[in-house]
């Protein structure tokens, strides 16, 4: 067992380990004389692994990510007025807190090293990240020679920006607009894969696998699916989201979580998120789940059947965004294979060691 997040986990003998790694001791179900003052805190704190449960854990990240960013976005309006705030400005300061928040609460809240969010920023990190840096190009362009020979999409201009785009970029030329664009696309790929696969995921699989009847390749599986389901919800509220566009996304949810846990790292989903954001909204001009971005590299009109192109939301939203997924799924099957031997779930998303043991 690795979490243990259940008040009443463990039998008398200590056991109930649910799926990896058994750790020695005592734990707050096991009875012991501690009486109601013993299970009242093991509702709260692990005994056995001298940490918070997973619950808590995860409302001190929240409450502590709330925190950093009004506090640098205090800063930063008294600092530089409230216009920085919009744009690549705003989605710097979530991104410095959702950096600072979750590592932090993670190392001493979660007793877990940081490479366990699958930052262990080693060679086969950036190898991967080149991959997905590379996939977030092919998968877009692939989508755009579609839509250019179906007669769907025409380009109308080169190297355009348009102020008035919900993500605009004022008066800024062209190629401070494209920086400023790639500025704010990176903030979106580390901040979504840090919350939604490094932090969540990899808590809630240490949690599932808590549970004896369930497992830890259950535990892994069912956490992918949860925050693919979740990564889709939060981009309910995007301008013209659809329930497609949601569908489209959880599925791009669990792509991106195959990405981590076939290899342990996120360095595949941050260069793919990237790259996929940038190169949909900055080089073709489409919008980025219903995102309007202020420049781009082709200006383009969408003229085919919104349900094959996503219309209004962008390629995300259509029917099309499916070859982009069977492709992308393709090609990251492949490049796991190659590069790690196999595709099967790394154990240690969900059993990670704890610092100390």
């Amino acid at each position: 067992m690795t979490d243990g997040d259940q008040a009443g986990d463990e039998d008398a003998s200590g056991n109930g380990d649910g799926g990896g790694g058994s750790r020695t001791g005592s734990g707050p179900g096991s009875g012991g004389g501690r009486g109601v003052g013993g299970l009242l805190v093991g509702v709260f704190w692990n005994r056995r692994e001298h940490r918070l449960r997973f619950p808590w854990r995860l409302a001190v990240a929240a409450g502590l990510l709330g925190l950093l960013v009004l506090m640098f976005g205090s800063v930063a309006v008294v600092a530089l007025g409230d216009a920085w705030l919009g744009g690549p400005g705003g989605q710097l300061l979530s991104t410095l807190a959702v950096v600072v928040a979750l590592p932090v609460t993670s190392y001493f809240l979660g007793r877990r090293p940081i490479r366990a969010l699958g930052l262990d920023l080693d060679r086969q990190w950036w190898r991967d990240a080149g991959f997905g840096l590379a996939l977030g190009v092919v998968l877009p362009t692939l989508l755009f020679g579609v839509g250019i020979a179906a007669g769907w999409v025409a380009v109308t201009d080169t190297f355009v920006t348009t102020p008035d785009a919900f993500l605009g970029f004022g008066d800024a030329s062209v190629p401070v607009a494209l920086a400023a664009a790639l500025v704010f696309f990176l903030g979106v790929a580390i901040s979504e894969e840090l919350l939604v696969r490094g932090y969540l995921l990899t808590n809630l699989a240490e949690a599932l696998a808590g549970f004896e009847r369930v497992g830890v390749r259950h535990a892994i599986a069912v956490a992918t699916l949860a925050t693919a389901g979740l990564f889709g919800v939060l981009h309910a509220g995007n301008p013209s989201a659809t329930l497609l566009s949601v569908t489209n996304i959880t599925l791009f949810g669990v792509l991106l979580g195959l990405c981590y846990v076939w290899t342990g790292r996120l360095g595949i989903a941050v260069g793919v998120h990237l790259t996929w954001n940038a190169v949909v909204g900055a080089v073709y001009g489409f919008p980025v789940s219903g995102i309007t971005v202020g420049v781009a590299v082709l200006e383009t009109e969408t003229t085919g059947p919104a349900l094959l192109t996503g219309g209004s939301f962008g390629p995300e939203g259509g029917l099309l965004v499916l070859l982009a997924l069977v492709v992308g799924l393709g090609l990251t099957a492949w490049w796991v294979r190659r590069e790690y031997g196999d595709r099967r779930l790394r154990e240690t998303v969900a059993v990670p060691a704890l610092r100390g043991e």
